[in-house]
């Protein structure tokens, strides 16, 4: 290809613009974008963010923070969704710009309550704090003056003259070289975490910070900037709102699912009836056991149990007619007589497997879509029970399903973190006993296959006559803008459909 001289100048000016936009590939996000990108783009960076984000999450809790563990599984996890996953790939243009477009989009979508901030906060900090870490000197210095941090780098001969001094009020030195530490001169006001708990040589109003502790006084500066611009995101929000192209994206980005659909196409008829029982125990969540438990004890759900309880049996395999079957034989245990139930539960049964109405295929609910919507109210079994029951009541659940002290203790600390999907995760590891998953749990659906798969399968169990336990839509059109598996439950048609579904099962 030639190029004449004007064009080979253009081409330069080009890529120069372009390195302009995006010059470092770690910032503290201070200007918004200013390119048109597609609604394609911008649903499919948004995604892929979100995935990062909750992957920052669960290895927060299941592993030390900065460790080589950590460190590795995130750096894997960043460079697979193509962000920057090293400070030093300056030259790869499009992984900043994903990474720059993508934080301001699920800044948007994450500004709407306190809640959704504090999360979304906490996440990016986290990444933050694990990409400034992979820094060399000379790119901590770019980025420090990209953002207005300018501290000074302390001098080796004033190092030498105060190491006695730096050494005794800089706990992990001990017998180390000064000389091999790099000191920064912080003002006091912007250390005053480290002097709060005496981390740092204190002179002249100045803090001496190592580098290894220099990332928090970044962090602090990060976090507040941070914070008031989702406070001020969310004041224009309803500006934004007013587009209706976003505005459904943004509605359910906060509680979007991106994982596999867990359509019945794949399960179907894997199941028999008479294995119920046997799987609640060994391989349903918990939010399914307590709602086929409050199903076997007392003959009927209300409608928002029988959509969560009714998809995943679908999601699991059990047919159309199997499903009339399961839940006509309960229900006419209880008040309904045969008569009722095929007039007034039968056609929303019909209806969830795509057999009626708008002939929508409708996938089980997601972790986050169970957590975030329809909370339970007095004479409900469905939603969360990591999420919506009281903890002592928790406790008592756990203990009936035989988990140890320990495992309770451990479970009720991350519920008090509100990390409920890890909660579940750590269940599911007491009741397979196991010490590490390998997967992150988003699906309870998920959770049955991955249990499934740990226990020998479905073929492997005997099918053992009931014994009671004492103690999001797909449409059939739907094409997926990832042609793997994956689908975002953002889409807003689906979620419209599945407030069609709702309204099928509102008969109590």
């Amino acid at each position: 290809m030639l190029f004449t001289g004007s064009s080979r100048r253009k081409l330069l000016k080009v890529v120069a613009d372009r390195q302009d936009q995006y010059p470092l590939s770690l910032q503290f996000y201070l200007q918004p974008p200013t390119e048109n990108i597609s609604l394609i783009e911008f649903e499919s960076f948004a995604v892929d963010r979100l995935k990062l984000l909750k992957v920052v999450e669960n290895l927060g809790v299941s592993y030390v923070k900065g460790s080589d563990d950590y460190n590795r599984k995130l750096a894997s996890e960043i460079r697979a969704l193509k962000f920057p996953y090293k400070a030093l790939a300056e030259e790869d243009y499009d992984a900043r710009r994903k990474d720059h477009i993508s934080h301001f989009i699920l800044r948007l979508a994450y500004c709407q309550s306190e809640e959704l901030r504090r999360w979304f906060i906490q996440q990016e900090m986290d990444l933050f704090r694990y990409r400034f870490t992979q820094l060399s000197g000379e790119l901590t210095k770019k980025i420090l003056e990209n953002v207005s941090l300018s501290y000074d780098v302390i001098p080796e001969s004033k190092k030498l003259n105060i190491g006695e001094k730096l050494r005794n009020s800089t706990p992990g030195l001990g017998g180390v070289k000064i000389e091999e530490f790099v000191f920064y001169k912080v003002p006091f006001c912007d250390a005053v975490d480290l002097v709060r708990v005496r981390k740092v040589y204190l002179h002249g109003g100045y803090a001496y910070v190592p580098q290894q502790d220099f990332v928090t006084i970044v962090l602090n500066n990060y976090r507040t900037k941070l914070s008031k611009a989702l406070a001020l995101t969310a004041r224009s929000l309803p500006i934004v709102q007013t587009d209706e192209r976003l505005q459904p994206l943004l509605s359910h980005l906060s509680h979007a699912y991106v994982g596999p659909d867990y359509s019945t196409e794949r399960n179907i008829g894997k199941i028999s009836l008479e294995q119920i029982d046997t799987l609640s125990v060994k391989s349903f969540p918990p939010c399914m056991r307590q709602l086929h438990k409050a199903l076997r004890d007392n003959h009927h759900l209300r409608h928002g149990g029988r959509m969560q309880y009714g998809l995943f049996l679908k999601g699991i395999g059990l047919t159309l007619e199997q499903a009339l079957q399961f839940w006509k034989s309960e229900f006419i245990r209880g008040k309904v007589d045969a008569d009722k139930f095929d007039k007034g539960y039968a056609y929303s049964i019909r209806h969830s497997y795509g057999r009626e109405g708008k002939r929508t295929d409708y996938t089980p609910f997601s972790c986050m879509k169970i957590i975030m919507s329809n909370p339970p109210g007095q004479g409900d079994y469905h939603g969360c029970p990591f999420r919506h029951s009281d903890p002592e009541l928790l406790k008592q659940k756990l203990q009936s399903y035989k988990i140890p002290p320990s495992g309770i203790a451990q479970i009720l600390e991350l519920v008090k973190g509100m990390h409920y999907q890890l909660a579940c995760q750590k269940y599911f590891e007491l009741t397979h006993d196991v010490n590490d998953t390998g997967f992150s749990l988003n699906h309870p659906n998920q959770y049955f296959a991955e249990s499934q798969q740990l226990l020998g399968g479905i073929k492997d169990i005997k099918k053992e006559q009931r014994q009671p336990e004492n103690s999001q839509p797909k449409h059939s059109s739907q094409t997926s803008i990832n042609k793997t598996s994956t689908s975002s439950s953002v889409n807003t048609t689906e979620e419209m459909e599945l407030e069609g579904l709702d309204d099928y099962f509102a008969e109590d």
